[in-house]
């Protein structure tokens, strides 16, 4: 039985997914600055209304908390059919493998649902857990991307990490 239960975010989720962000701004420093307010949620959920992007809420079953959040950005179809994630989890739910498991249902989703054949995630070099949650899903590392993202006003570099469908272990 599953211990989180992954969802497309909807306008319900608002409130909790505020409260959780301001729960974890310290925790999420210094690789994300997540939506802390309203207006900061409707420019992020609206992100999932048109275009390539699906946002989805990662919850426990049992306490119906916010793990995290996965977003599954700039899908591609056709001959690509690739797209990048981003995420990041909740300090209340941390080093507790809640994160892994929604993540490996994402990946089954992207694949599965949406018919996607490669992942990517661009991590932070020091991010050391973000990278250790990707390598236990499968992903491989391919390489670095130097100032490849702007965060907080600085280009930072990233490793790029990616999955196949074809190569799930």
């Amino acid at each position: 039985m599953s211990v989180i239960r992954l969802n497309r975010v909807t306008r319900a989720d608002a409130a909790d997914l505020i409260a959780a962000n301001v729960a974890s701004q310290e925790y999420h420093l210094p690789w994300v600055t997540s939506f802390t307010d309203q207006t900061g949620f409707d420019m992020w959920f609206g992100r999932s209304l048109t275009g390539p992007n699906v946002c989805l809420i990662a919850r426990e079953a049992a306490s119906n908390g916010v793990v995290g959040i996965i977003n599954i950005n700039e899908i591609v179809a056709g001959a690509f059919l690739s797209a990048y994630l981003g995420y990041y989890g909740m300090a209340s739910f941390s080093r507790k493998g809640l994160m892994t498991e929604a993540l490996s249902a994402t990946v089954s989703y992207a694949f599965s649902d949406l018919g996607l054949h490669r992942l990517e995630a661009n991590i932070q070099p020091e991010n050391a857990p973000s990278i250790a949650l990707v390598r236990r899903v499968g992903f491989k590392r391919e390489g670095l991307s130097e100032r490849y993202l702007r965060i907080n006003g600085e280009w930072r570099d990233h490793e790029r990490w990616a999955l196949l469908a074809d190569a799930r272990n």
